[in-house]
């Protein structure tokens, strides 16, 4: 483990061994465990730096890279969200965490449910950002342009978070086709699984989300102890996701505190 400082936050990073990948992890801060699990084509970096530092002044945060993406070795595997929550579960077996708090954001989201669904004994609380259960819960035209998706249509900031860490820049290729195949591939979480999560939930989208209101009103029907906020921005402007930022982003817009809120609150 390498203990490294950056911007006055300190924090130790390392890689595990997981289900045949060595997985790269961040962890932040002291307290009570919340673990932060990235969207598609993303890093901890694109996706949480803005975060991470407030979120660590009063919790243990865990932040990881998923298959492929990052600092985090590829397997001879196509991408699946069961998997995902999978090796996240593995991971904290290998940190010996047994239980924690988790804020998932778009794909990553959608491995936070499926760690609800597949590994509750290991969940407190749950944060699903923007995070996608049913095919309908996007646009039509979203899974149209996941048919085509090409690597230069990319986020030239997520292209480039990619490059600035991984060890071997060539997988940026894998990483965008195993992430637009999975998708084109997705299936719909089945409403008995969803409904099976027991786990206090808190749902964020932004009012101007590839994620449509519908849906999330939808999953905070489905799931029996849930919270939903919708607020005003696009896909992950809420915690200042890397392609999101503008030179006047404040760090008081983002949802921190509204999630803190819902973290701290004793359960009833």
């Amino acid at each position: 483990m390498t203990t490294t400082t950056t911007n006055k936050v300190t924090f130790d990073s390392g890689y595990s061994e997981v289900n045949g990948l060595k997985m790269y992890y961040e962890i932040y801060g002291q307290g009570k465990p919340l673990v932060l699990i990235h969207g598609g084509g993303s890093t901890i970096q694109s996706n949480f730096e803005k975060i991470i530092p407030l979120f660590a002044k009063n919790r243990k945060v865990i932040a990881v890279e998923l298959q492929a993406h990052g600092r985090t070795s590829d397997r001879n595997a196509d991408l699946t969200f069961e998997q995902d929550a999978d090796d996240i579960a593995t991971l904290l077996k290998n940190l010996n965490m047994d239980k924690a708090d988790f804020f998932g954001f778009s794909n990553g989201g959608t491995t936070t449910l499926q760690i609800a669904i597949r590994h509750p004994e290991i969940v407190d609380k749950l944060v699903l950002g923007s995070a996608l259960a049913k095919r309908k819960g996007i646009p039509e035209w979203f899974w149209d342009f996941m048919k085509q998706a090409k690597l230069e249509n990319m986020p030239e900031q997520l292209k480039t978070a990619y490059k600035q860490v991984a060890p071997d820049t060539s997988g940026l290729q894998i990483m965008h086709d195993r992430d637009a195949k999975r998708m084109v591939n997705f299936k719909d979480i089945p409403d008995e699984q969803i409904k099976s999560i027991k786990a206090p939930t808190l749902i964020i989208i932004g009012d101007k989300d590839v994620i449509t209101p519908e849906h999330a009103i939808e999953l905070h029907r489905q799931i029996a102890n849930a919270e939903l906020a919708i607020i005003p921005g696009g896909h992950g402007e809420y915690i200042g996701e890397m392609t999101t930022l503008r030179p006047d982003t404040k760090e008081s817009e983002f949802v921190v505190p509204l999630i803190e809120k819902f973290l701290n609150k004793q359960k009833e």
